[in-house]
């Protein structure tokens, strides 16, 4: 233990010389890095995990429908606040700046669909719903630039950095800019679980419960089917649920998300780094567990005020090892969906799959871009012609990785109602108007560029050459 005590000792007052930061962002990773080294329980005792009933995991068909009278409507929506975490770049994707200013649809970004949502929302109910964007210092800059085109909407816009902590070098356990990285590679954002005391810290907290708001939605800003509810929001406030985390039911494509389990009483979220090796296979069955987290979150602001004054949100913490210049080093985070075990009255709801489209990749832009969906008000609506439930699976080769290559590979996105897969490999380009339907592969010879022509319809083929079409 003495070494440890002596880490935090060394730590501490390496971290009081770093003037970068506030005197909070320095209290609260200390406290991060002690709870760290204090080795904290992570694993859950398999035995105590149950399956929470109807009443914490509430399905969505089940909830009481909204107030008919338009003015009902407009008392709830004042109460509310949407947040929006903004602090990611564009980067796996080949982009520079927020990755919230990728073009998704019809010349639109991720940021331009929620500003058109809120605004629409706004002027239907006559209420004042006010967008938060929380950044992280990679991305407050470019941010600050683009919202300013927003700037004769009627929405109020706010935005509020998270902290910035410093890179732990993993063998001494200094931090990386006292060790004269003082560029941006010495420093990361702890996670979205650090919203809490960020809202607090940045004076956004008092001032919206100042003005009377009530609940915050906390939402991935590429998640396209994070759009305001007013269903769950009613519900919230009638049953006084200080916290709710919408869940959906898993797919084959989200076995490693994290679940809602029942546990010594508490609703909690279980992640697949805190199940114990010999149950990573149940934890990923879709019979045991059905449903995962969404990451999209209803939280009671005056809780949140409660909750982080007294210190009491000690989520779950997520280490996760980066190499800077060779250099091995520890970046220690925190998640928001971890800290629904300190909300009263914490429950989740079973949403439709609609509530979960995020773009994590160029195979969910070509989703979200095709006849798939169409763009009504700001909102992506999924094309009722589909009558397959589940999205057709999408695998690019690395030639597509890129937004840049993506779109230059297509000249346009293809027709997809029908298709229910698709695999690309080598140097592939697709022409005008083709239709894919059933399961489709398509894969260049090393070194041969293949051309798809304009207009072709691919059912149910495996394709290797011209020859193949």
């Amino acid at each position: 233990m003495a070494t440890d005590t002596a880490k935090i000792s060394q730590l501490k007052s390496a971290v009081a010389n770093l003037n970068q930061i506030s005197e909070s962002e320095k209290t609260g990773f200390v406290n991060l890095v002690s709870r760290y080294l204090s080795g904290e329980a992570q694993q859950v005792e398999w035995s105590k995990i149950q399956t929470p009933t109807d009443e914490v995991v509430v399905p969505y068909d089940t909830l009481a429908p909204t107030p008919e009278d338009p003015e009902e409507t407009r008392k709830l929506l004042d109460k509310l606040v949407v947040l929006k975490l903004n602090g990611g770049l564009g980067t796996t994707m080949g982009c520079t700046g927020p990755k919230s200013v990728i073009e998704v649809r019809n010349g639109l970004t991720f940021l331009d669909l929620i500003v058109i949502q809120i605004e629409n929302l706004n002027k239907k109910y006559g209420c004042s719903v006010p967008l938060l964007l929380m950044n992280s210092f990679n991305t407050h800059d470019d941010t600050q630039k683009i919202i300013e085109k927003y700037s004769n909407s009627n929405i109020e816009i706010h935005t509020f950095n998270q902290s910035q902590y410093p890179r732990i070098v993993v063998d001494d356990f200094v931090p990386l800019p006292s060790k004269g990285h003082t560029d941006k590679d010495g420093w990361y954002p702890p996670g979205h679980g650090d919203v809490f005391p960020s809202l607090k810290n940045s004076g956004k907290l008092d001032a919206l419960l100042s003005k009377g708001k009530e609940y915050v939605f906390v939402a991935n800003s590429d998640n396209l089917g994070a759009v305001v509810d007013l269903k769950i929001l009613n519900h919230l406030i009638r049953n006084k649920n200080e916290y709710c985390m919408e869940v959906t039911p898993k797919t084959l494509a989200d076995v490693k998300g994290g679940t809602l389990i029942s546990y010594e009483g508490k609703v909690q979220l279980l992640e697949i780094a805190q199940v114990p090796d010999q149950h990573v296979n149940e934890f990923k069955s879709i019979e045991k567990f059905k449903i995962f987290n969404t990451n999209n979150l209803w939280v009671n602001l005056k809780a949140i005020k409660r909750l982080v004054e007294a210190d009491a949100l000690k989520m779950e913490i997520i280490p996760n090892p980066k190499e800077v210049d060779g250099v091995k080093v520890l970046q220690l985070e925190t998640a928001a969906g971890a800290a629904i075990r300190f909300f009263d009255h914490a429950i989740g709801i079973n949403v439709p799959r609609s509530r979960f489209l995020p773009v994590k990749a160029t195979s969910d832009l070509l989703l979200v871009q095709s006849d798939l969906y169409t763009l009504v008000d700001g909102f992506v609506i999924r094309n009722p012609a589909r009558t397959i439930p589940a999205n057709p699976s999408i695998e690019l080769g690395p030639e597509f990785k890129k937004v840049a290559s993506f779109l230059s590979r297509f000249k346009s996105i293809p027709s997809i109602i029908e298709l229910d897969s698709l695999k690309v490999a080598g140097d592939v380009w697709f022409g005008v108007g083709i239709t894919l339907k059933g399961k489709v592969s398509i894969a260049a010879k090393s070194g041969v560029k293949l051309e798809i022509p304009d207009g072709a319809v691919l059912q149910n083929k495996e394709i290797n050459g011209p020859e193949d079409i």
